[in-house]
This record gives C-alpha cells, structure tokens and sequence, in this order.
C-alpha cells in the first residue's frame, strides 16, 4: 500500500502564508536539551457548563510524533477536550496550548495545521468522492495546482482510487470513515484529531483503518485519539490517559497501566444471573481479587488456569468459564468500579 509522499510546500494564499509563518519553528523538534518538545501542553484544562464540569482540572502533554489517546465512557469529557484543543469550544479555565499557541486566542492559525476526524462523518453526500477533498481544501486557501494531485494521492492512500468519481452516499461506512480521514489530511497538519474514529464499523473496516493509521504515525503525524474501545486504545496509542466523569484517573502506555492496575490474566465465570450475585463468598481466595458484575464474576489471578482448577475443586460449576489476558476495560474497572460501556 502506498504511504504519503514526503510533504511538499504548495503554493497558497495570502491566509495560509500568514498561518505558516505563525508556526512555532521549534514544534516537533527535539529540544537542545534533548528533552521531548511537546505540541500540546494542557494545565488544570476545565470546562464548565453551568454548574456542571465537563472537564475537571486535567494536566497532560504530547510529544511531537505520539499517539495519545483519552480513554473513557461516554460522558466522560473527551470529546470536550478535543473540541478545547481544536479550538471551537474556549475553556472555562486553565491553561492549553498547541504548537507554542493559545487555540483560543490563535484559532484560525493553530486550525490551519489540524486536521479533524469528528465522531460522526460530516461528508457533503452531493459531491462525488474526489470532490469532497477538492472543496475542503479551498477552505485553507489551497490552490487547484497543489489540490488536484494531493487528492489523487489520498486517495490512494485511503485505498479509494476506484471510487473517486462516485457520490459518497454510495460507499460504505468503512469506505466514508475512510474518506474523512483523507479529507483531514488535505492541509498536511502537524496533529490528526481523532474522534472515536471507528465507532459503528465492523471488525474488517476497523483493522483496515487501524492499518491507515499506523501509516500516518510511522511518517510523523501526532494522532490524538478519543475511544472507549479497550482493543483499539491497545492497538494505537504508545500512551493515553484514563478518563471518567471529567478527571484523570491514570496516565501511562497501555502495557504499564495493565500492569500497575491487573493481573496478568482474568478469569470470567457465568453462573447464571441470579447466582452471579451469591458466589461471590464462595470464591473468596481464588486469585488476587475478585469483581461481581451482573453478567458474570471476574477472577484476577497471575495463572488463571490455576485459578479455574481451584474452582472445580471446590466443587463450582460455572455455566461458562474463560481465561484471557488483563485489558484496559480491567484498569478501568478497577480504578472506577464499572465497566467502559455502562
């Protein structure tokens, strides 16, 4: 498959020359010191709808070329942060800053050097395939000269070459979520925004678009990723933060925050409903920690099979028994008490 060629200068207009020239040169770069130059910095970031705080307080920085992710439930504040760093919603307090600028102060310029997925696909379902990233480019002031081919090449790089001259409303989900990725990266920004960017698609379109993302962060792109996807937060991100009810409940790479907060392997049994909840006392010292849930009891345990051994030998038949490995619904439930998709 073919990645995105090396950017390239296009010609622009005046409105893209000034947001160019509004670039901290320094972004991206490693510092003098060595130390990682972070292109977002957020301090006690707080929005507050009436008495009700969205987001509460949080304190986090990316580094130039990461994949960070803000893994939560809905309603947890991760699309409000990510509307904060694009700069269409001012923070109610605290301090952000993108590239070296303040989004609510330099809006337009930290905007030119985004790109945005949002959390539901925004095509013009009128225009034809290649058109969509036509249009969306004159947005930025891109001339046609630079346009024309930039598409043809994302296009490519969307595998959606075969579908530049059909109408959007003919393609898939998988093929639309696709194209808006394609479209995002018209303006070849610096930070791709992702909003639960696999949301409603199937496994196959899923991986096809985890491939495309992997191809952005090999050539530099800093990804900034929302999901209450366990699998795919694993997959993407080399560090996220964990999020509920507008705070940060921990920060770290998925493998670090597994093993701070589980065990190396679980063990889900299904007693039936109404027995899930009475067991419990009966399980009592299989493991290193047990969670009842309505669905099924969880066994966290260093050897899960030992673990399930133990349970037949006390003479327990679950109806259903699996081991599995620690995931991050496991650290969510284990620093909320609840599950991600409660």
């Amino acid at each position: 498959m073919p990645e995105l060629a090396s950017k390239q200068t296009p010609p622009s207009e005046a409105s893209q020359k000034d947001a160019t020239q509004s670039r901290p040169s320094s972004a991206g770069s490693p510092s003098a010191t060595g130390a990682p130059q972070y292109v977002i910095t957020a301090e006690n970031l707080t929005k507050r709808y009436g008495d009700v705080a969205a987001v509460d307080g949080i304190s986090f920085s990316v580094p130039a070329g990461e994949a960070f992710g803000l893994l939560g439930p809905n309603g947890a504040g991760k699309s409000t942060t990510m509307k904060m760093i694009g700069g269409v919603s001012q923070r109610t307090s605290g301090n952000l800053t993108i590239m070296g600028l303040d989004p609510d102060q330099n809006g337009p310029e930290v905007r030119a050097h985004l790109g945005v997925v949002p959390q539901q696909d925004n095509l013009d379902e009128e225009l034809k395939v290649r058109d969509n990233l036509l249009v969306y480019g004159r947005y930025f002031g891109l001339p046609m000269s630079y346009l024309k081919p930039k598409a043809d090449e994302l296009l490519e790089f969307a595998q959606l070459t075969d579908k530049a001259k059909s109408k959007v409303d003919a393609l898939s989900g998988g093929m639309k979520r696709r194209l808006t990725i394609a479209r995002s990266l018209i303006n070849e920004p610096r930070i791709l925004l992702l909003d639960e960017p696999t949301t409603g698609l199937d496994p196959q379109a899923r991986h096809i678009l985890w491939d495309r993302l992997f191809r952005l962060k090999e050539q530099g792109v800093t990804l900034i990723l929302t999901t209450h996807y366990m699998d795919e937060a694993e997959q993407l991100c080399d560090r996220l933060i964990v999020v509920d009810k507008g705070k940060i409940m921990a920060e770290g790479s998925p493998a670090s925050l597994i093993r701070e907060y589980s065990t190396r392997e679980v063990l889900e049994l299904r007693f039936g409903s109404e027995r899930n909840a009475t067991v419990g006392a009966e399980l009592e010292g299989i493991g290193e920690r047990l969670e009842t849930l309505p669905d099924r009891v969880l066994i966290y345990a260093h050897d899960g099979e030992a673990a399930l051994e133990e349970v037949s030998a006390r003479g327990l038949r679950p109806v259903t028994s699996l081991v599995r490995r620690s995931s991050l619904e496991d650290v969510f439930l284990r620093l909320t008490g609840r599950s991600l998709v409660d």
